[in-house]
């Protein structure tokens, strides 16, 4: 793969990149729902991202990205996040790492242009399913915890009637 390089960049940056991401994520009136979820667990999140990003482009599978990122959505559902705001920390991720790309890649050939090109459509794509996948397990836990508040609020009535 052309982009390994600019992969293995990133990873070694991924302690600065989630530092950055977070401080920009946290000040964000876009993502202010954040606050609910612990700063330490936001950054962690990040450089789980930027640390590991080889294994989540090429050696992850679809069902692991979809168990990962069901799982996050279910979570901040649970913390009561605006999806809105959840949404808009995966695609700053996204554009950070973009940004990041475009700083560092160095394309001074045709072939590290395309490996450039290469590794921008590879995040594209990870981060568009994450979107996804994410999207459906939030969904999932508004629709569970709504189904409660729905079943509560009926034995409540059938109490006063």
């Amino acid at each position: 793969m052309l982009a390994i390089r600019l992969v293995r960049l990133i990873e070694n940056h991924s302690e600065q990149l989630s530092h950055e991401l977070s401080e920009k994520v946290w000040n964000s009136p876009r993502c202010s729902d954040l606050h609910k979820v612990p700063a330490t667990e936001l950054e962690a999140r990040t450089r789980e991202i930027y640390r590991n990003l080889s294994d989540w482009l090429m050696d992850k599978t679809e069902a692991e990205v979809e168990r990962r990122y069901t799982e996050l959505g279910k979570a901040r559902a649970q913390q009561g996040v605006a999806y809105s705001h959840f949404a808009w920390a995966i695609t700053a991720t996204k554009e950070h790492l973009r940004a990041f790309v475009q700083r560092e890649g160095l394309s001074d050939s045709p072939m590290e242009l395309h490996g450039e090109l290469e590794l921008l459509h590879l995040l594209g794509q990870f981060f568009d399913r994450a979107l996804y996948y994410a999207a459906v397990g939030y969904e999932r836990e508004r629709d569970r915890i709504g189904g409660k508040q729905s079943r509560r609020k009926g034995d409540e009535q059938r109490k006063f009637t």
